[in-house]
């Protein structure tokens, strides 16, 4: 009998080594390579394996108007797609233990059009818990196709003569191919049954939507190249004493990259929420220092969001800085770039930022935001209640541009703001009506306007 081949996985970024070793030669990260035995897992789908012949074709002559998007029937959810669902895509939802990745997707095929058939496979629950749910939930049940299964060949073999147009996997980290030899959850397995499921996707045009696990750090558990098969990947993020969750696509091959959705969690299921801005802005009616509404971009639409600090005496010998919603390597920067250019010394006092509402800020226009509110808390002078502040704040203390500045400009006034703070650069050529728009192009024009 041929002794059974077997390889040396990292589990961070799926890079593979003959041998084992200390160290990943792809990642340079320490004790992450895993043996993994290595199985020749079954290829062929039945009624799919070998139906068509490799072939070169131009791109002028593929059909796509046979291929619309696919309505999920929560705008939200359509908006971090890019338009909804494209046909034979595959998709990984990510987040933490109950967030509402299962109830996110139990909605969308309970809504989905009868023509549509929806197929939902559970390999977590019983089939009695997925109906007690959707009962829960007021769902209309007499459509949706539910399965218990971790085997990926059955599931393939079953579902084939239903077709389905939605295929849901929940989740990949439970699923396991016969022919590998590690359990469910390994490297191995969830690469090899991902590969498997995706292409079944591709080839049956089936929309695919698979459940991830995250690790305690909150990336995608299993290994790297799961994201690398798939096209889509979304991120459920949530906190345990909000009710708001926040659905951000990280990788999109059909939308914007970082698109932001917006959900509320209620006891009849996720609600979408369509205008975020409204519920970040929830402020009292009394100015307070440390407090400054700024606008940031996400995906392709602005979002009105409350930045809050704290500057405190430090009495412990080591001034601390703690930023919750922003980087906080990028605090450090900032508050170097106000002591050389803005001549306001921070070095001996506790620095705390929070964004309100566990926003989390990917860009660079909340630079100008959070000196402002430094400065702010530091002298305990308030910022009027009716201003906002966007804008990047270099090295040198100058206040670059950052994109589509009209367009937060004008959502920022739609909302009631009369006075806005914004780099040079970004200054609307036409006055914007009710707005007092106030262009700098340095860090100390900006603290000589508070």
């Amino acid at each position: 009998m041929a002794k059974q081949k077997s390889a040396f996985v990292c589990t961070d970024c799926g890079g593979e080594h003959t041998k084992w070793q200390g160290q990943c030669d792809h990642c340079g990260v320490w004790n992450t390579l895993k043996e993994v035995r290595l199985g020749k897992a079954s290829r062929n789908i039945d009624g799919y394996a070998g139906s068509t012949q490799a072939r070169l074709c131009t791109l002028d002559s593929i059909d796509v108007a046979n291929h619309p998007r696919i309505d999920s029937g929560i705008s939200e959810l359509n908006r971090v797609l890019g338009g909804g669902f494209v046909p034979g895509s595959a998709i990984v939802i990510g987040g933490n233990p109950g967030a509402g990745k299962s109830t996110l997707l139990l909605q969308v095929l309970c809504q989905l059009p009868s023509d549509l058939n929806a197929v939902y496979i559970t390999g977590e629950e019983s089939l009695q818990q997925v109906a007690l749910r959707a009962k829960r939930l007021g769902l209309a049940t007499n459509r949706l196709h539910l399965l218990t299964e971790t085997n990926v060949e059955t599931i393939c073999s079953v579902i084939e003569p239903v077709k389905p147009k939605v295929l849901v996997i929940d989740s990949i980290q439970v699923m396991h191919l016969a022919e590998v030899a590690s359990a469910p959850g390994a490297v191995g397995q969830v690469r090899e049954s991902a590969a498997y499921l995706t292409r079944y996707a591709k080839q049956s045009d089936t929309v695919l939507l698979i459940v991830g696990h995250v690790t305690k750090d909150g990336s995608l558990a299993g290994p790297k190249v799961l994201e690398h098969l798939i096209d889509c990947s979304l991120m459920l993020e949530s906190s345990t004493d909000n009710r708001y969750r926040t659905l951000r696509s990280n990788k999109n091959r059909f939308g914007a990259v970082n698109e932001l959705g917006v959900f509320a969690m209620t006891d009849k299921g996720l609600r979408e929420v369509n205008n975020p801005s409204a519920i970040f802005l929830s402020r009292g009616d009394a100015a307070s220092s440390g407090s400054v509404v700024m606008v940031v971009w996400e995906g392709s639409r602005p979002l009105l969001v409350e930045l809050q600090a704290l500057v405190d005496e430090n009495r412990h010998g080591h001034p601390r800085r703690l930023a919750v919603g922003v980087d906080q390597n990028r605090l450090v920067l900032l508050l170097a770039v106000l002591h050389r250019h803005g001549a306001v010394a921070a070095g001996d006092q506790d620095v705390f930022i929070n964004v309100v509402g566990g926003v989390k800020i990917v860009e660079t226009s909340a630079d100008l935001a959070v000196l402002l509110a430094v400065v702010s808390s530091l002298r305990d002078r308030p910022l009027p209640q009716d201003l906002v502040v966007f804008g990047e704040v270099g090295l040198s203390g100058e206040i670059r541009p950052v994109p589509s500045g009209q367009e937060r400009l004008r959502e920022a006034a739609k909302h009631g703001f009369k006075r806005a703070i914004v780099p040079a650069a970004n200054k609307p050529k036409t006055a914007i009506e009710s707005m007092e728009v106030m262009a700098v192009s340095k860090l100390s024009e900006a603290l000589a306007l508070i």
